[in-house]
């Protein structure tokens, strides 16, 4: 199994995970005509997708979705809330599923994983093939006993260090949205990151993707640094989904 990022970030979010024929597209938040061109950098083209997975309906998960999907005629993974949340319970390639139940996409078996964010009905997905599991978790406010028990044996995850506090303290934002983003249902900041880091099993981890950063409330060496207390291999191990180009294609072995 691959996987790969056509950015990562608040103006933006794709992830790409492959296995044998099966090549599916978790998020996009770029325009279809954006998407495109950035599958074109990894060789793809739309008519390779089999599936696009969303997690939540805020802009930067899922602006792309309606056009792309209807255009070249991709199954369109999303719960019901979700699905209402864009008004989108009547398009042709939209495929509901269960916040509870893992479902099947070529040779991907997919869980989703309900998680606390400020959206209708948010999940994020644990993709797995042939025993490795790849754990994507981006776009929450807290981690939950549950949320550790579906990642904490994963063998790649890409992780929300979407803030620093101090940073996001002293910025331009207004109160109300400082509340948001660092409450129970907005983004994990980097000390959450790196304390969920030491739940997991790290001699199984093969890559930790560090995901979701804010230009304007964080930094890479801020969020690497919290990273570099709790990660046992040391920083030449963790690796960044960047906003403009993401990240070229990572196997787990």
């Amino acid at each position: 199994m691959q996987f790969a990022s056509l950015g990562s970030g608040s103006k933006g979010n794709a992830t790409l995970v492959r296995a044998e024929d099966t090549v599916i597209m978790i998020d996009c938040g770029f325009t279809a005509k954006e998407t495109e061109r950035r599958l074109a950098a990894l060789d793809l083209t739309p008519n390779d997708l089999s599936a696009i997975l969303v997690t939540h309906e805020h802009g930067d998960h899922i602006k792309g979705v309606p056009v792309l999907a209807r255009k070249y005629k991709i199954p369109a993974y999303m719960t019901f809330g979700t699905a209402r949340a864009k008004s989108l319970e009547a398009h042709q390639q939209l495929k509901l599923i269960c916040s509870h139940e893992s479902f099947q996409v070529g040779a991907l078996s997919i869980q989703p994983v309900i998680v606390p964010h400020d959206a209708q009905e948010p999940v994020q997905f644990v993709v797995t093939f042939q025993n490795r599991k790849l754990g994507v978790l981006t776009d929450l406010g807290s981690y939950t006993p549950y949320i550790v028990d579906n990642y904490k044996d994963c063998d790649a995850v890409l992780l929300e260090c979407n803030h620093d506090l101090d940073m996001l303290r002293r910025g331009s934002y207004p109160p109300s949205l400082k509340r948001r983003v660092a409450g129970d249902y907005g983004h994990l900041n980097n000390q959450q990151a790196a304390e969920f880091v030491r739940y997991m099993d790290q001699d199984k981890l093969q890559h930790l993707v560090v995901s979701h950063v804010s230009h304007q409330n964080n930094d890479i060496e801020s969020a690497l640094n919290a990273l570099d207390v709790v990660v046992d291999q040391g920083r030449d191990w963790v690796k960044v989904a960047d906003q403009d180009e993401g990240f070229s294609w990572l196997s787990i072995s």
